[in-house]
């Protein structure tokens, strides 16, 4: 009889493994998937901390790599005056600063903060600074630039301070040159739109 038994709970047992055990491949499979949005991604913030841009969500975004020692320095001012204009409408202004051109952008996060702080009293979201172009690209400037994503908004970053306009949704509906200033007349008009749209 004990016999018996033992021959009954061992295949149950090994059946009862078998069932916890198999779904673990199964749900690592459906953790990874390719980002749809600029919303899927997670970033640095200046400080360190772990930012989702999911966050974001329902807001228009003006994303922008930036530099504290270039030519278009300067439209941080700018930026932060169109910042302070659109902001209560749901605008965000996400800053990455880079330093893939003519090593213009040098200094720590700390520094950086500082700099923009002190010279431009920014106020918008300033991001750990990243690789925006080339080698080791972050992985949410290989999304902006990729023609697999968006053909119409693809291609290399040229230089600092390219601007690249989200809808509430998380997707890409502008790009902007760098030397298109902030306070442009088409750029705020493709703002004043985009927060029209709910």
């Amino acid at each position: 009889m004990l016999y018996s038994i033992a021959a009954l709970v061992a295949p149950a047992a090994a059946a009862a493994l078998f069932a916890v055990a198999w779904p673990a491949p199964c749900l690592a499979q459906q953790t990874s998937k390719e980002p749809a949005s600029v919303l899927d991604f997670t970033v640095k913030d200046i400080e360190g901390n772990e930012v989702p841009l999911s966050k974001f969500k329902g807001k228009v975004l003006l994303i922008v790599n930036t530099a504290s020692q270039c030519g278009y320095t300067p439209q941080y001012k700018q930026l932060q005056e169109v910042y302070q204009k659109y902001r209560d409408q749901g605008f965000e202004i996400l800053a990455f600063p880079a330093n893939e051109f003519a090593n213009q952008e040098p200094g720590t996060d700390k520094e950086i903060k500082q700099f923009c702080s002190a010279n431009y009293k920014v106020s918008f979201p300033l991001f750990s600074k990243i690789v925006v172009k080339g080698e080791g690209i972050h992985p949410l400037y290989a999304f902006l630039t990729s023609p697999a994503k968006d053909a119409k908004y693809a291609g290399e970053i040229p230089w600092n301070f390219a601007k690249f306009l989200v809808d509430r949704k998380g997707e890409v509906i502008g790009r902007f040159e760098p030397k298109a200033k902030p306070d442009s007349a088409e750029l705020t008009s493709a703002i004043e739109k985009a927060l029209s749209e709910k």
